[in-house]
């Protein structure tokens, strides 16, 4: 934030080198300053608290510039203002650059003749490698080491500048001023080799300091070499994640020779737990610090970083080595997308997100940031399972077809579907959207009904095609629509926390008993009723829990009507509830036609529609169905593999535990943060709605939008819904966990203390 002030100051006032070099000791005098006078104050007004409302902040500050390097302001400082964050560094690389002869090996392969394998460790990288969890260090370093000897080489390339997601450590993510940001993007190089494989010095120098930073995670035993460059300053080599034997009889200022063996690599016992490696590092400017040094900085900080550790290969030279692909930046997506994609095909966030990877409850953008994924419930088992992953890779290297040609999958995985829900829901369609899905329950509802007319509850959304926008009034009621048509009939959203009825114990039927209107209205208008389509909790509605008795007094008046009854599960199936596999069972009902989707395939694009045997011969009139992909073998299997890990992993279990834990922990925020105005759900499908009167209920809408924004930089991912916006929706990965909860509760607690949020209340 400094930096920032003093680039803006900059930009308009330009600063000399010599101001900028005073510019930390002033900072800091002001700050002692301030703290001297309110003690003053304190003495001769000691009920005054005004005069001493600087004081914590200015001692917070103080506290923080004693603990850093006043030269790593400087090179902020410099950095902001468009000059050379370390000055030197340009001397340093070109005597590297031009001195190839007077530069030795760092270890005793050639790497200038190809004995090695590059990896591409980044965020977004395909690599099998990062398939694996990085904590796995066991599996990574087989699967590192196997690449290797596949390719017989003695020594694997982890490459500088490379943003990566694999630093999980406490201290890679230190808190910032605005969020706690990972530090992602290495400053070194590395190199993979068998413990005890010798590390030698490039160049003449001594020892400038060495520890074992025995930290999980840290570099475990360090050497840092200090070179002197002819006329150039002098250069620091550090050397991470040794075995220990090599800081025996090292004393600082001890000559080290060129060439001469300086240690070995150690193992993950020793190394700071981490695969077997050299961490190579150049630094121009060490900022004081002896026996460490960071080795991986934070993506906003990049260029300052980059500037004080010039690039390893300078002396490692390495042939055509590949740098890291940087790829499109957010920016350059975005417009690329207003170009060539439909300008109402919308993204979240204001600043807009370019995700890369997922893993279980995490995503990450481009720059190895990670944020908390508490909005997508599509990767319902978690982004990237393995089991689900493997399902498909391995389904798909055999055979991909159409449902004309028998394969077992296809019956098993129905069978197995099949066994989730109650008699007489037996028999299964395949498709490969929640779209399609309930495309496809209207045309079995018309077909064996005979009739034309829908009911609907106000605020719903049932998909994407021209039929669904019919009977989906958050679409139809909302910009570019045109109202409901004809034979689409809404009834209102039996909403507890808004509606008329709010929580009376019988609302639910009191809901329901308005159908009896719809069912006059079709009647009145020669009309026929096909069917009730509702989610069992209503999600674009804003995450609405339905009253008791609301779906079995309704299911009893379209059936008497002679309409059957759709439960559209595509946002809540599959265990999300916690209680219940299906949410409609919350509601002891049956329906006569279910529709799946979003979780089923966690991602894979799959869907289903379940129905009764009676429907499905009414459906089957000699007209043939047939969905070119739905049901193919890669669907089928990785539907089982969603079945399997739900009920191995018992996520239906931990949506019930965490989801009551999450419930309960944002509930605590109500009295604390009057903007909450309810918070309900169940399981994992969760939503928060804010007010800005608790009595009149006036919709927040606009701080609905800033608390997401805010959530974002916080690293947690959450949206709106709901006919206002203002309600907050949480339905994430149904792998979280208790801890992630709390994170999310106190990470939502920070920012509804925000004072921007104040002033948006205010209307400022």
């Amino acid at each position: 934030a400094a930096a920032q002030v003093v680039g803006g100051y900059h930009r308009v006032n330009p600063l000399t080198e010599h101001e900028l070099e005073l510019l930390y000791d002033l900072i800091a005098m002001r700050l002692c300053t301030s703290v001297t006078i309110s003690a003053h104050q304190r003495k001769i007004q000691p009920d005054n608290q005004y005069l001493t409302v600087s004081e914590g902040p200015a001692w917070t500050a103080l506290t923080l510039l004693a603990q850093l390097s006043p030269r790593l302001f400087l090179s902020a400082f410099r950095q902001a203002c468009g000059m050379a964050a370390c000055p030197g560094t340009a001397a340093v690389v070109r005597w590297l650059e031009t001195h190839a002869d007077a530069i030795g090996p760092v270890v005793e392969a050639d790497l200038r003749k190809g004995e090695h394998l590059v990896f591409d460790l980044s965020a977004g990288s395909a690599d099998p490698v990062c398939l694996i969890d990085p904590a796995d260090v066991p599996r990574v370093s087989d699967a590192l080491f196997e690449r290797m000897r596949g390719a017989g080489v003695r020594v694997g390339i982890g490459r500088y500048d490379e943003a990566r997601r694999g630093y999980t450590a406490a201290e890679y993510r230190p808190a910032g001023s605005d969020a706690d940001e990972w530090r992602t993007v290495h400053l070194g190089m590395d190199l993979f080799m068998t413990p005890g494989t010798a590390v030698l010095a490039p160049l003449d120098g001594t020892v400038h300091s060495f520890a074992n930073n025995r930290q999980p995670l840290d570099y475990g035993p360090t050497i840092i070499l200090r070179h002197e460059i002819e006329g150039a300053g002098e250069l620091f080599t550090l050397y991470g994640h040794l075995d220990p034997e090599c800081l025996q009889g090292l004393y600082p200022g001890r000559p080290v020779a060129k060439g001469s063996r300086i240690g070995a690599v150690g193992d993950p016992s020793v190394n700071g737990q981490w695969p077997p490696h050299l961490h190579f590092q150049l630094v121009t400017d060490l900022l004081d610090q002896a026996g460490n040094f960071p080795g991986v900085c934070a993506a906003r900080d990049r260029a300052l970083w980059l500037s004080l550790c010039p690039d390893p290969n300078l002396i490692l030279r390495i042939p055509h080595l590949p740098k890291p692909e940087s790829g499109r930046s957010p920016e350059e997506i975005l417009a690329a997308r207003r170009t060539r994609l439909g300008t109402n095909l919308t993204v979240s966030y204001e600043k807009p997100l370019a995700i890369v990877r997922g893993w279980r409850q995490y995503l990450y953008d481009q720059l190895g940031r990670e944020f908390l994924d508490a909005v997508n419930n599509v990767a319902h088992v978690g982004h990237g399972h393995p089991a689900v992953v493997r399902a498909a890779q391995q389904q798909m290297a055999v055979l991909n077809t159409n449902t004309r040609y028998l394969h077992a999958s296809l019956v098993e995985y129905a069978e197995r579907l099949c066994a989730t829900l109650p008699e007489p829901l037996r028999v299964c369609y395949f498709v490969c959207s929640g779209s399609e899905a309930n495309e496809l329950a209207l045309r079995m509802a018309r077909t064996h009904t005979k009739g034309t007319d829908f009911i609907v509850v106000d605020g719903a959304y049932h998909g994407n095609t021209t039929s669904l926008i019919d009977i989906s009034p958050y679409k139809f009621d909302g910009p570019g629509g045109s109202g409901a048509p004809p034979h689409v009939h809404t009834v209102p959203m039996p909403d507890r926390y808004r509606g008329p009825y709010k929580d009376h114990r019988d609302a639910g039927r009191r809901y329901a008993r308005l159908f009896g209107e719809a069912v006059e209205r079709i009647q009145r208008g020669r009309g026929r009723l096909a069917a009730f389509i509702c989610e069992s909790f209503l999600s674009c509605g804003g995450q609405i829990v339905l009253p008791p008795g609301y779906l079995a007094e309704a299911y009893r008046l379209v059936r008497e009507a002679g309409g059957v009854c759709i439960a559209d599960e595509i946002q809540v199936g599959f265990g999300r509830i916690g209680s219940h596999f299906w949410g409609f069972q919350t509601q002891r009902v049956v329906p006569d036609i279910v529709t799946l989707g979003k979780p089923i395939g966690n991602g894979h694009p799959l869907a289903a529609v379940v129905t009764t045997p009676a429907i499905a011969a009414s459906f089957a009139n000699g007209m043939e169905y047939f969905n070119t992909f739905g049901g193919n073998p890669v669907s089928c299997a990785v539907g089982l593999a969603v079945l399997e890990v739900i009920e191995k992993e018992g996520l239906q279990d931990n949506a019930l535990t965490v989801g009551e834990y999450l419930k309960q922990g944002l509930t605590r925020l109500m009295p604390k943060h009057p903007l909450i105005g309810d918070v309900r759900g169940a399981g994992l499908f969760l939503g928060v709605e804010l007010v800005r009167d608790l009595d009149r209920l006036e919709p927040a809408t606009v701080e609905a939008a800033y608390v997401v924004e805010r959530m974002k930089d916080r690293g947690v991912l959450i949206g709106t819904d709901g006919p206002f916006r203002n309600v907050l929706k949480i339905k994430p990965p149904m792998v979280f966990t208790t801890a992630d909860a709390d994170r999310l509760v106190e990470t939502l607690d920070r920012v509804l203390a925000e004072p921007r949020l104040r002033c948006l209340r205010a209307g400022v």
